[in-house]
């Protein structure tokens, strides 16, 4: 075998430090450990200061010695997000005026009571959800006039394209009611903007109003509410059978059982994954759903994805991620459950689970396929004596090195 060494070549750069940089803390270590030192770098604080956040935020106070440069905030947690309290419901959101990174996806977190309706409305971008908790029954009507009501229970997901009128409704299915997070493939997106029945009528002079619905009594329609419900309390669904439809139901469903497809189990954890492969009418988004065993780092994130931007939501557990944006500029970001993270296409990442239960996500891509490069297969599939030159590895390492794509490990 080869005996190519790449010392010649970086005769004048130094190798690169073996020392750890591990998280110093974490969310439930002592309020008085954070201090913003790593080794001989750094200095303890002697103004205020908030422990709080900072044992949820090591490497943003004590950052590894690996991170450089400047790297846009990644993270952004829905407790930050003003919320809009309604009978029967709230909404709170996130967009570029939270994380300003996040230029190609927002994020909304909604929650409905039993029979608590998201009021009839469309928007101007493509609308994909997954359900938290609880059962959503969504309703639809296309552009054909074909008509479409589905029920969406915990880790299901639905997807409306851009324009299509739809509405959302807890069913009493849970007791609680319901609660999902929305995503639209547009990082001004803001939910306070969307096309709204009630709000539509109101601005419509009362006469044209009975002229389109071809009203013959004068106060047919004049219960019509005074401003937007935007979310109201009603009854629970009994049934998810649609109007019968001259036009018939729309070809393809707006709702995925993805909750009922057998997950991929893997050494470190386990992935699902839902696409325009298999829910065919989802055309602008796309998921994967990875769980990290304690100590676990999920592979599907040592690597980038070439054309897509990357929106995390992190369900439960403790993460961590270093995202590297070239130039040697790069950041290291720690989350928790309900918090939200961003990659921007083409940077290097990773996620390593820092916790001692399993780490749960989703990755949440704005095309409709789940796309990436893997660090560990590019280098196993490059000439070796090309890697050596680069890494100064031995042959061992090299022959070790996965040709099939690694998810976790």
């Amino acid at each position: 075998s080869s005996t190519v060494s790449g010392i010649n070549a970086t005769a004048t750069v130094p190798f690169i430090s073996t020392d750890p940089n591990k998280e110093l803390w974490r969310p439930e270590s002592d309020p008085s450990v954070p201090v913003p030192q790593r080794g001989k770098l750094g200095a303890s604080i002697i103004g205020p200061t908030n422990p709080e956040l900072e044992l949820q935020n090591a490497d943003l106070l004590a950052p590894p010695t690996t991170d450089h440069g400047t790297v846009g905030n990644a993270k952004w947690p829905f407790s930050l997000s003003h919320n809009r309290l309604q009978t029967g419901g709230w909404a709170r959101q996130q967009n570029v005026d939270q994380m300003p990174l996040a230029t190609s996806m927002a994020g909304v977190n909604m929650r409905l009571e039993a029979g608590a309706v998201r009021e009839l409305h469309w928007h101007k971008t493509s609308e994909w959800a997954y359900v938290l908790k609880g059962t959503t029954q969504v309703t639809a009507v296309d552009a054909n006039g074909r008509n479409f009501v589905g029920n969406a229970g915990p880790g299901d997901l639905w997807f409306f394209p851009a324009g299509i009128p739809h509405s959302l409704q807890g069913t009493a299915d849970d007791p609680d009611g319901t609660e999902f997070l929305l995503i639209f493939p547009d990082g001004t997106f803001d939910e306070d903007a969307t096309f709204l029945l009630t709000d539509w009528l109101f601005h419509v002079p009362y006469e044209v109003v009975l002229k389109n619905f071809q009203a013959t009594d004068p106060d047919t329609f004049s219960h019509i509410p005074a401003q937007q419900l935007y979310i109201f309390p009603s009854i629970p669904p009994t049934s998810d059978t649609p109007p019968e439809d001259p036009q018939g139901q729309v070809p393809q469903s707006f709702v995925y059982p993805l909750s009922q497809t057998n997950a991929t189990q893997l050494a470190g954890g386990s992935i699902r994954m839902a696409d325009s492969t298999v829910f065919p009418v989802s055309t602008t988004i796309s998921v994967a759903e990875i769980t990290v065993n304690p100590g676990g780092m999920s592979l599907l994130n040592a690597k980038w994805h070439p054309t897509m931007d990357e929106w995390s939501f992190f369900l439960e557990g403790e993460g961590r991620m270093t995202i590297f944006a070239a130039e040697s500029n790069a950041a290291t970001f720690d989350y928790q459950a309900g918090d939200i993270g961003f990659v921007p296409a083409s940077m290097g990442h990773y996620v390593e689970n820092t916790g001692n239960t399993t780490l749960r996500y989703l990755e949440i891509f704005n095309g409709d396929r789940v796309q990436d490069i893997s660090l560990s297969q590019w280098l196993a599939l490059t000439p070796p004596e090309l890697v050596k030159a680069h890494l100064n590895l031995d042959d061992e390492t090299i022959a070790k090195l996965p040709k099939i794509k690694p998810i976790v490990v």
